[in-house]
C-alpha cells in the first residue's frame, strides 16, 4: 500500500514537472515570433530606400534653403532690373542704404511698432485668459470667437480695417450717431496716432493666440499652492501678482519672445492698412524694402533683408536670454 501511494506521488510529481516544462516551452513559443517579428521590422525599414525621401528634400532645398542661402549672396552683387549679368560688388549695397537716411527712420518704426504690439497682443491675450478661465459653455465659446482673427488672413484684417477706420467708415458713422454731429476722424491718417492704431490692429489679430497659451500655463499651475495661498489669507489680486503672475513667466517669455519677432517682420497688416503711409509715419522695414525691390534694386533690397536679420538677431538674443533668466529666478 505504501509502494503504491509512493508510485502515485512520483507519477503526480513528474505530471507537474511535464506541465511547468510545458508552460515554459509555450511561454517562449509565444515570445518567438514576436522578437522575430520586432527583427524584421527593423530589418524592413533599413532596407526601405532613402530615394522615397528626395521629392521631399527637392521641394525643402528649391523653396527654403536655397533661397535662404542665396540671401547670404546676392547682397554682395549687383542685381538689378538694369543689368543683364549679375557681378560682385562688394559692401556697396550697404555703403549705399547707410547713406540714405530713410534707414535708420524705418528701423526707428519698426522697434517702436514691435514694442507696441508685444505690449498690446500680450496685455489683450492675458486680459481675455483671466477673464475666459473658468471652463463653462460660455467662456469656451468666447474663447473660439477670440481666437478666429488668428484663422483670418493679416491681409483680410488689414482690409476690413482700413474700410471700417475710413474717414466715411463705419467707426465714424456710429461716432457720429452717437455724438449727434458729423464725426470725419482721420484714423489712418494722422501723423500722431495712426502707428498706435494699426499696432492695435495687430495685437486684436495675435490676441487669440496669446490668450491660448496664457490659459495653457494658467490651468497647469499647482493646486495646492494657490489653496495656500487662500488660507494665508491673500486676495484674488495679492494671489496674482504674487503667485500666478510669476508662474507664468515660461508663457511671457514665449508670447514676448514671438510677438516682437513677427512684428518686426511684419508687412501685410501695414502694406493693407496704410501702405506706410502718412507720410512715411508708418513705413516699417519690410515696407522699405519692398518699395526698393519695386524700384528694381534687388540686390539692395537683398541687403536690407540681410539687415533686418542681423537686427532681429541682436534685439532677440538678449529678450530671450533676459526672460529666460527671469523664469529660472522664480
Amino acid at each position: 500500500m505504501v509502494d503504491t501511494a509512493t508510485m502515485d506521488a512520483i507519477d503526480a510529481a513528474r505530471a507537474k514537472d511535464h506541465a511547468k516544462g510545458s508552460a515554459k516551452s509555450s511561454a517562449k513559443d509565444r515570445e518567438r515570433p514576436s522578437k522575430r517579428g520586432l527583427r524584421e521590422g527593423a530589418r524592413g525599414r533599413a532596407n526601405q530606400p532613402w530615394w522615397f525621401a528626395l521629392p521631399a528634400l527637392a521641394v525643402f532645398g528649391l523653396f527654403f534653403l536655397l533661397p535662404n542661402l542665396l540671401n547670404f549672396v546676392y547682397p554682395f552683387t549687383d542685381w538689378s532690373a538694369f543689368h543683364s549679368k549679375i557681378g560682385f560688388v562688394g559692401l556697396s549695397n550697404f555703403r549705399t542704404i547707410l547713406q540714405d537716411g530713410s534707414m535708420a527712420r524705418d528701423i526707428r518704426i519698426t522697434l517702436e511698432y514691435a514694442v507696441l504690439v508685444a505690449v498690446f497682443q500680450n496685455g489683450f491675450g492675458l486680459g481675455l485668459a483671466l477673464l475666459l478661465e473658468r471652463d463653462s459653455r460660455f467662456n469656451r465659446f468666447f474663447r473660439a470667437v477670440f481666437f478666429l482673427p488668428v484663422l483670418i488672413s493679416a491681409l483680410a484684417v488689414g482690409y476690413l480695417f482700413r474700410a471700417l477706420l475710413a474717414q466715411d467708415g463705419a467707426l465714424n458713422s456710429v461716432l457720429s450717431s452717437l455724438a449727434g454731429h458729423h464725426v470725419d476722424t482721420p484714423w489712418l491718417g494722422s501723423t500722431t496716432w495712426t502707428l498706435v492704431v494699426v499696432t492695435l490692429i495687430h495685437g486684436w489679430k495675435w490676441m487669440g493666440l496669446a490668450m491660448l497659451i496664457y490659459l495653457a500655463g494658467l490651468k497647469s499651475m499647482p493646486g495646492d499652492v494657490l489653496e495656500a495661498a487662500r488660507i494665508d489669507g491673500a486676495g484674488s489680486w495679492r494671489t496674482f501678482w504674487s503667485i500666478r503672475f510669476p508662474l507664468l513667466a515660461p508663457a511671457v517669455t514665449f508670447n514676448v519672445t514671438t510677438a516682437l519677432i513677427g512684428s518686426m517682420n511684419t508687412f501685410d497688416i501695414v502694406q493693407a492698412t496704410t501702405a506706410g503711409g502718412p507720410g512715411s509715419e508708418t513705413e516699417v522695414f519690410n515696407i522699405y524694402m519692398f518699395r526698393i525691390f519695386g524700384q528694381g534694386l534687388y540686390a539692395q533690397a537683398s541687403a536690407m533683408s540681410l539687415v533686418l536679420f542681423l537686427i532681429v538677431v541682436v534685439l532677440a538674443v538678449p529678450v530671450i536670454v533676459g526672460l529666460r533668466r527671469r523664469e529660472n529666478n522664480q
